[in-house]
């Protein structure tokens, strides 16, 4: 069986400027790849724009042509996990022969912790922005400047990017068009629930391969679970950093037991 067509979150991360020819999306691949093995060495706080430009080998410019501040940054980091992790478990799930309700869940289940164990940043990172520090800005200033928030960057002692325009020497792809915001349109924040957006791409992956109907019930209970094996999984991996093995096996009983009825 081939991995089905992947269903997209509801709300995309707000990109100043969305990649158009290949070697933007290259840059802000490295961009994001940069962010996630930073977020191992320094974690959430030291993280800074200016440190993620050196590590991708690009202009500080190109950093804050796509992202307002180290925030959004960290947003879109999440959501390409989330979309890397719906692959994964999807790929999962259409190779495995005979597949059941357990065997689903155990999909679900242990390709989250293997990411959690073996990707860069997503122990501290996978799906959701940490919450923000006291005095740290989540929104662009007037003018679309952006306010970079956060110790990492406070100790830099300034404010980049308040333009949109490149800056350092870096040349702009005129053919991308303009920067979202750079006319003096303060650009909002985005707020989102990481554990719903996981739960409805599961929930659609799950009744996809379980010829089982995505209907309000299943949703809410794909919720619970999400929400449940998630405060677990923090758990295991605070007490032990691969995983603690009895708290992970605990948290696959609990799911097997809540999930399973529903799904078979």
């Amino acid at each position: 069986m081939d991995p089905v067509p992947l269903p997209r979150p509801r709300t995309q991360p707000a990109l100043r400027r969305a990649p158009v020819q290949q070697r933007s999306a290259e840059r802000l691949a490295r961009i994001l790849d940069a962010c996630a093995v930073l977020l191992d060495e320094t974690g959430y706080e030291q993280l800074s724009t200016r440190a993620v430009a050196a590590r991708a080998g690009v202009p500080i410019g190109s950093v804050y042509r796509f992202f307002g501040n180290k925030r959004a940054m960290v947003a879109a980091l999440a959501h390409r996990n989330l979309d890397r992790y719906a692959e994964r478990v999807s790929e999962r799930l259409a190779g495995t022969p005979v597949l059941d309700a357990r065997g689903a869940i155990d999909g679900v289940l242990d390709e989250f912790i293997e990411m959690k164990r073996t990707v860069p940043g997503f122990a501290l990172v996978d799906f959701g922005v940490p919450a923000a520090a006291p005095g740290e800005a989540v929104t662009e200033g007037p003018a679309g400047g952006a306010v970079q928030g956060g110790a990492g960057d406070a100790a830099n002692g300034s404010v980049e990017g308040g333009t949109g325009r490149p800056v350092e020497g870096e040349v702009e792809d005129e053919a991308e068009g303009p920067v979202d915001g750079s006319a003096g349109d303060p650009v909002e924040a985005v707020v989102e629930d990481p554990n719903r957006l996981v739960a409805e791409r599961i929930c659609a992956l799950l009744a996809t391969h379980l010829g089982r109907v995505a209907d309000e019930e299943l949703h809410r209970k794909v919720l619970v679970g999400v929400e449940t094996a998630d405060a677990l999984v923090r758990l295991a991996f605070r007490t032990d950093p691969a995983g603690d093995p009895a708290l992970v096996a605990e948290t696959r009983c609990l799911l097997h037991a809540y999930l399973a009825p529903s799904l078979s």
